[in-house]
């Protein structure tokens, strides 16, 4: 059987596009109309965002929500 998918793993994804299109957590945080502690918690993996978060997550990194599950 293969991995299994973690929110950690959907955490260190965010972070990555993040930092790759050179949001700081707090001005992301700020685009998306979420608390910064919230998108820090999701990057750690302490927070199990739901669909319009991730939704909104993935239109404010300008990619497809599938790029964030990869």
């Amino acid at each position: 059987m293969g991995q299994k998918f973690t929110v950690g793993d959907f955490g260190r994804n965010l972070r990555e596009a993040r930092k790759a299109r050179g949001f700081s957590q707090e001005r992301f945080a700020h685009a998306v109309d979420l608390d910064r502690t919230y998108i820090g918690g999701i990057e750690r993996g302490e927070r199990n965002p739901g669909l319009k978060v991730i939704i909104r997550i993935a239109d404010a990194l300008e990619l497809d929500v599938v790029e964030l599950f990869k």
